[in-house]
């Protein structure tokens, strides 16, 4: 792969991923959905201790294990719906995306890459704000003529949480 079509992908990723942030941010919920596999795997593990984080999502803890899409689908009815008392009425977010790059040589049909990330939340209800930061791996497909999200997990570095944590906010 010559540094043109390595650029190309650079970009594409970097597109995908602030487009992840952006739909969260604007509630657009099934265009976020969309950009997910049926079969993605999302998953914010929790810290062990002040140095491990969980790398095992059968033994250890997880603040969200979905292991298809299915699960996100679920939490965005509920968020929508009014069903999850935590999320009325909805925070407001602002995603901030940085430090780009690929974790592994990308092909012309899969790319890995991983980010740097803050999400600016305030709580509406308590007019309380918060910044969620860390780290996060993506594995994107190209499928279908596009680039989608098959796999998700999410490093939150700050995990003193002030009052909740949903997926809008990572």
């Amino acid at each position: 792969m010559n540094e043109q079509e390595i650029e190309r992908l650079f970009k594409t990723g970097r597109d995908v991923v602030q487009r992840d942030g952006l739909l969260l941010d604007e509630r657009r919920w099934d265009e976020w959905l969309d950009q997910y596999l049926p079969d993605c795997v999302f998953w914010v593990p929790m810290w062990n201790d002040e140095n491990t984080i969980n790398d095992n999502t059968d033994n250890g803890l997880s603040h969200f294990f979905y292991e298809s899409r299915k699960g996100l689908e679920d939490r965005v009815v509920r968020i929508v719906s009014g069903k999850s008392p935590a999320s009325s009425p909805l925070p407001r977010t602002a995603h901030l995306v940085s430090h780009l790059d690929f974790t592994a040589p990308p092909t012309v049909a899969r790319m890995k890459l991983r980010v740097t990330w803050a999400c600016h939340v305030l709580f509406v209800r308590g007019r309380a704000q918060h910044v969620y930061f860390g780290r996060t791996e993506y594995e994107l497909v190209h499928t279908d003529g596009r680039w989608r999200i098959a796999a998700k997990k999410v490093q939150l570095q700050n995990d003193d949480i002030p009052s909740l944590l949903d997926i809008y906010c990572v």
